[in-house]
């Protein structure tokens, strides 16, 4: 545990602390942990506790509340108004049901090159300042290993992933962004894209998922290549053959060519 020292007005000195759970958490689950503090030498007035979830946002302590604390995506609750006695100690629980689109930052332990972060900000007795940035591990869910694992099985590797504001075209979302998965195949062909960049738009009953040829740098979804547009349901895995549907996916793709006209067909 390290303590981060907070000063108010007049000196007056807060200690806080966020711990977040070691272990990956799911899309749709509960990310856990805690924020600690102490009031070391007087009694103080906490009045409010906010967090915030960022993407691509690691920032350096400033303890003046100038930090910069990136693109915010979520808001976690805790209970923030009360009074620290001198020398007291207290440990608030964090407990925050993820949104089902919230972005992965590893899938099977392979880091996505993608960061989020925890960010605590208190307003204390003139204290406003923001801690520094505590990481928040998000791993893919069955589903989505599934069909990575069948684009593997076709020789297209998960290499990297990028997170770009905004949301894909007539979808219902509830996060402001969207997050591309680059999948190389070396050994590619003439006959199909070395490069493909795969989205997944989760919700509580499965996924909408995204094909296209690759273009993750492009932020903008419409300056894109054309996507193809497939629905799996979370209970499917186990059940479905995620490699015969994907061979077909890559094959459509590659028919898609470079006209926008054939723009987020569907295959339900």
């Amino acid at each position: 545990m390290v303590f981060k020292r907070l000063l108010g007005m007049g000196g007056i000195p807060l200690e806080i602390d966020t711990l977040v759970q070691s272990e990956p958490a799911l899309p749709g689950g509960l990310l856990r942990g805690e924020v600690v503090l102490r009031a070391p030498d007087r009694r103080v007035e906490v009045k409010s506790i906010y967090l915030k979830l960022v993407t691509d946002a690691p920032v350096a302590h400033k303890g003046d509340g100038d930090g910069y604390t990136g693109d915010t995506f979520d808001y976690p609750s805790v209970s923030g108004y009360f009074t620290l006695e001198k020398g007291e100690e207290r440990r608030i629980p964090l407990r925050h049901r993820l949104k089902w689109e919230t972005p992965l930052t590893e899938v099977k332990g392979q880091k996505l090159g993608v960061h989020l972060g925890l960010h605590t900000e208190v307003d204390a007795e003139g204290i406003k300042a923001q801690t520094d940035d505590d990481l928040v591990h998000i791993t893919a869910l069955p589903l989505h290993e599934a069909v990575l694992d069948a684009f593997a099985a076709e020789g297209y590797a998960l290499e990297t992933s990028r997170i770009h504001n905004g949301t894909i075209p007539r979808t219902e979302y509830h996060v402001y962004r969207q997050q591309g998965l680059l999948l190389v195949d070396e050994q590619a062909g003439q006959d199909r894209p070395r490069e493909l960049e795969l989205h997944f738009h989760t919700n509580a009953v499965g996924c909408e998922i995204f094909l296209r040829k690759a273009a993750l740098k492009e932020r903008n979804w419409k300056s894109k290549p054309p996507a193809r547009r497939y629905v799996a349901a979370h209970h499917e895995v186990g059940r479905v053959d995620f490699g015969e549907e994907v061979r077909r996916w890559i094959g459509e793709v590659v028919l898609l060519g470079g006209s926008h006209a054939a723009e987020e067909e569907d295959e339900s």
